[in-house]
C-alpha cells in the first residue's frame, strides 16, 4: 500500500507534454511542457496574447490541441467522447464571466451538476450546495437569482458551483478581471483559502499580490511559450529573462 501512496505522489495532477496549438497561422502554444503536482498552486503570468488563457482552456479540452499530450492525474485527456466528459467533471473551471444560469436561484445553480452529472439526490445536493455557499460566504443569498448579486458574489457562487463536482483540479482563467476593485479581494480570499486547503490550482491572473502570497510556482509566458518557471519570491525579485523583467517593470511600476 505504501508503494501505491508513493506512486500517487509522483504522478503529476496536471501534465502537459510538447503541447502545440495554432489558430490559423498563429502559433499560440509552442512546445508547452508543464507538470503540476498534487496540491500545488501555479499562477500563470504574461502579457496579453501570450497564450495564458489558451493554455488554461486546453487542459480540459475547451480548446483542441494540434500535437502533444495532456493528462489529469495520470489519465490522458482524450479529444472527445464519454471518457472526456468523465475527466472534465474532475476539473473545475472558473472564467472571467460567471456563466450562472439566470433563471435558476443561486443554490439551484450549485446543485445542478451534481444532480445531473453525478446523480446525487436532490436533498443531499442541496445540503452540500448550502455548505459550499457557506464556505464562499454567500449562503445568505441562496434563494436569490444571479442578477440580484454583485459581481464578486456571483464569482464566488461560480467557484462554489465548480467545487460542487468535487474536482481534483481547479482552473481559473482571469477570475477577477471583470470585477470592480473592491470585489476582487473577496474572490481572491476564497481562492487563497482553497489553496491553503490543498486544492491543485492553475490560475491565470494579473493579481500580483495573489501570485506572491498563494502560488507555489509562477509560470511566465511570452509569445506562446513558457519562458520562466520559478517560485514567486525568485520570479519577482530576480527574473531571469528580459521579457519577464520588462513585464514586471510595467506592472509593478518601479
Amino acid at each position: 500500500m505504501a508503494a501505491d501512496a508513493d506512486h500517487l505522489d509522483t504522478v503529476p495532477m496536471i501534465s502537459l507534454h510538447e503541447v502545440n496549438k495554432h489558430f490559423g497561422t498563429l502559433h499560440v502554444l509552442k512546445d508547452i511542457n508543464l507538470d503540476v503536482s498534487r496540491g500545488q498552486v501555479i499562477v500563470v503570468l504574461g502579457p496579453s496574447g501570450s497564450g495564458k488563457s489558451t493554455l488554461c482552456r486546453t487542459i480540459n479540452r475547451l480548446e483542441t490541441i494540434d500535437s502533444g499530450t495532456i493528462a489529469i492525474d495520470g489519465q490522458a485527456v482524450p479529444a472527445e467522447g464519454r471518457r472526456l466528459a468523465q475527466l472534465r467533471s474532475d476539473v473545475g473551471m472558473v472564467f472571467q464571466s460567471f456563466n450562472l444560469f439566470a433563471h435558476k436561484t443561486i443554490v439551484e445553480n450549485v446543485m445542478l451538476a451534481p444532480v445531473k452529472v453525478r446523480r446525487t439526490g436532490k436533498s443531499q445536493a442541496r445540503t452540500e450546495a448550502m455548505a459550499l455557499l457557506e464556505r464562499v460566504g454567500v449562503a445568505n443569498q441562496a434563494d436569490k437569482y444571479p442578477a440580484q448579486l454583485s459581481g464578486g458574489q456571483q464569482q464566488r457562487v461560480a467557484i462554489a458551483r465548480s467545487l460542487a463536482m468535487k474536482p481534483k483540479v481547479m482552473l481559473f482563467d482571469e477570475p477577477t478581471s471583470a470585477l470592480d476593485p473592491e470585489m476582487i479581494n473577496e474572490v481572491l480570499a476564497v481562492m487563497t483559502a482553497l489553496a491553503e486547503e490543498g486544492m491543485t490550482m492553475l490560475v491565470v491572473t494579473h493579481e500580483m499580490g495573489f501570485a506572491r502570497r498563494a502560488a507555489d510556482r509562477v509560470v511566465f509566458m511570452s509569445d506562446g511559450a513558457i519562458v520562466e518557471d520559478a517560485p514567486p519570491e525568485e520570479f519577482f525579485s530576480n527574473p531571469k529573462t528580459d521579457r519577464a523583467k520588462d513585464f514586471l517593470g510595467k506592472i509593478l511600476n518601479h
